[in-house]
């Protein structure tokens, strides 16, 4: 088990100044209609192929024809902590056991429902409150590559190390979500049933920027950072169809031969899964997350 109490002045620092870098960078490319029944770089592999309306109410001034801004984008008010939040990775025999409240370890979040009096209710309304989950599934020690990549279901695609769920790039109308819907300072939001997620990188993320883990995906192989062991800032040219790459990754004296990467642009986390995803593991996935409430 994994736990860390990092105070929360530091994390809204780095979030502040997560912001301050994105303002300065140019405009990124907004992700809407990149999604294919196939895998390709730069899409989302997605098992839907229809979507419902939802997500943000309104799309704001950082979205402006082909591209969005993330320095304009508002971020939902609010400092709130976990200090029930639990999250374990344990080792049992050929799988690793996960087992979470899926509340953020040492990391905050804003305030939910969003509030009529946040001004950044005039572009999501989000009414779901963030709550507590029972995740409980198993992911493999030793990941098998697929004979060819899966799709990506809507929900729970994988998780990062702080025990918060990670959901693919697209809301639930299939756009591009990290531009259009409002999240918090940590770039996280609560779905219908007040599960928080992320469907890109977070400032709150321990390794985002780096070479370090961040989390796995639900297949086993594990998710890791912006920049390889030299530094260099990777980008979709740089990764596979999934959005990952074939290296060699030692983690708690496990050895992978192939991880993800977190870009800054979308599809952000996953494209489609490489390898093997267990019938139990996504049952558990799914069940967890349970039916939706208030907003679809």
């Amino acid at each position: 088990m994994r736990s860390r109490a990092i105070p929360t002045v530091l994390l809204l620092g780095a979030a502040c100044l997560w912001a301050m870098q994105l303002a300065q960078a140019q405009s990124l490319p907004l992700g809407d209609g990149h999604v294919s029944n196939r895998p390709e770089v730069g899409n989302v592999y997605a098992c839907r192929t229809t979507f419902r309306s939802g997500g943000a109410r309104h799309d704001g001034p950082w979205i402006e024809g082909t591209t969005w801004d993330p320095g304009l984008k508002p971020h939902v008010q609010g400092d709130v902590t976990w200090p029930q939040a639990r999250f374990a990775l344990t080792r049992q025999g050929d799988q690793l056991d996960v087992r979470s409240d899926g509340l953020p370890v040492g990391e905050p979040t804003g305030t939910f429902p969003i509030a009529r009096s946040d001004p950044a209710y005039a572009f999501d309304t989000n009414p779901n409150a963030i709550a507590a989950q029972n995740l409980s599934f198993p992911i493999p020690a030793a990941p098998t590559l697929a004979p060819q990549p899966s799709c990506l279901p809507m929900g729970m695609i994988g998780f990062t190390t702080t025990g918060v769920a990670l959901y693919s790039a697209l809301d639930d109308a299939g756009r591009d979500a990290a531009a259009h819907e409002i999240q918090d300072l940590c770039d996280g939001h609560p779905q219908g049933r007040g599960q928080y997620h992320y469907h890109s990188s977070s400032p709150c993320l321990p390794g985002a920027q780096s070479d370090g883990l961040v989390g796995y995906a639900l297949d086993g192989y594990p998710i890791l950072g912006m920049r390889d062991a030299g530094g260099t800032v990777l980008t979709n040219p740089d990764l596979d169809a999934c959005h990952g790459r074939h290296e060699t990754v030692s983690v708690d004296g496990r050895t992978y031969d192939y991880a993800y990467r977190l870009t800054q642009a979308y599809p952000y986390t996953l494209g489609c899964f490489t390898g093997v995803v267990e019938p139990s593991t996504m049952q558990a996935a799914r069940q967890a997350m349970g039916p939706p409430k208030g907003r679809p």
